[in-house]
């Protein structure tokens, strides 16, 4: 089976478990991204392929709940009441987060908090993704200053790639796809850049 197919496999159970069907393809991206960090890329092993079926599922499912609580911060918030915090998390101190800190970062730590993720927060400040990516890391140096480690309620803001498996990556991408060029986005996606016409 090539490895089109093995993706469109992914893609289908992607389908099946994601909570929108647009969101399929970001999670099995993020999927093939963990493969790579994990050594499992070579999906032509059938453990590879169940792990990355398993995976899948787990992904959506994870996206799904998060999109939940979201949308249950958001209620609870219109409303005029406290969200309910998931019992698989700890309350965070908002106000020892947001105090002190220059209005740029504020804005970005109250969305992250409000269940906002990176490409979320991007759009709504109209930041392109290098000056947010700033704007995170100077978020994580002001906390780490006040003693504070990023909350796992801003889990959406984690930079951590590995560039170094993202790099390894690419040039069997490159020879695989037939490309003259191969590059990733800021999220670790594989690019392949093939001639659009015949020399």
């Amino acid at each position: 089976m090539s490895q089109a197919r093995h993706f469109e496999t992914l893609l289908a159970q992607a389908r099946r478990h994601a909570r929108r069907g647009f969101e399929a393809e970001d999670v099995v991206q993020e999927v093939l991204i963990a493969a790579v960090e994990a050594g499992r890329a070579d999906l032509s092993v059938p453990e590879n392929r169940r792990w990355a079926l398993g995976a899948v599922r787990r992904r959506a499912a994870f996206d799904a709940r998060s999109a939940a609580r979201r949308r249950n911060r958001e209620r609870s918030w219109a409303e005029g009441r406290p969200a309910e915090v998931p019992a698989e998390t700890d309350a965070v101190d908002v106000a020892a987060i947001l105090v002190g800190l220059p209005p740029s970062l504020r804005v970005v730590a109250a969305l992250a908090l409000s269940g906002h993720n990176r490409h979320e927060i991007a759009y709504l400040l109209g930041l392109p993704d290098t000056a947010l990516r700033q704007r995170v890391k100077a978020l994580k140096s002001a906390l780490e200053r006040k003693g504070i480690a990023m909350p796992p309620d801003m889990a959406g803001l984690n930079l951590a790639l590995a560039y170094g498996a993202i790099r390894d990556a690419l040039l069997p991408a490159l020879i695989r796809h037939g490309g003259v060029f191969a590059t990733h986005d800021p999220d670790g996606h594989l690019l392949v850049m093939r001639r659009s016409q015949k020399d």
